[in-house]
């Protein structure tokens, strides 16, 4: 369980409802996945807006209810997080509740139209043959 605060930091919120003084369990922006104690972000995608989903949150018993439109009925029980973009919000919010796992280790990212696979390849192995873990993500393999 996180603290919700600690869970916020730098989330982009605009617009507090509720206590910020509560206890999370985890972190959802699947209504179907949703328990006791869990937060929900409301994230507008492609095929379906999460705030269609905040009442079936609340009734599975989601605590506080991140969006960017507040819904037009508030319960006294739910904490309402206003935020500019859920989606962004999400990812910092996520990356927080888990203590911030990237911080730990190194990331390189390569762009370009050519030789992406090659480049990372090479890197991946001069880095191994340092004696260095190190993992690679690309078109062609993943280890």
């Amino acid at each position: 369980m996180r603290d919700l605060q600690d869970i916020l930091y730098k989330s982009g919120m605009t617009e507090v409802h509720g206590s910020l003084d509560k206890k999370v369990r985890s972190v959802s922006f699947d209504s179907r996945r949703i328990d006791t104690g869990y937060l929900f972000v409301a994230v507008k995608g492609f095929v379906s807006d999460g705030h269609y989903y905040i009442d079936n949150a609340i009734d599975l018993g989601a605590s506080v209810i991140v969006c960017e439109d507040l819904p037009q009925i508030l319960s006294d029980k739910i904490t309402y997080v206003v935020v500019k973009d859920a989606s962004f919000a999400l990812g910092l919010m996520s990356s927080n509740f888990y203590d911030n796992p990237s911080s730990e280790i190194k990331l390189i990212g390569i762009t370009g139209t050519n030789g992406k696979t090659t480049t990372t390849t090479l890197l991946h192995d001069l880095v191994t043959d340092l004696g260095y873990a190190a993992g690679l993500i690309s078109t062609v393999v993943n280890k």
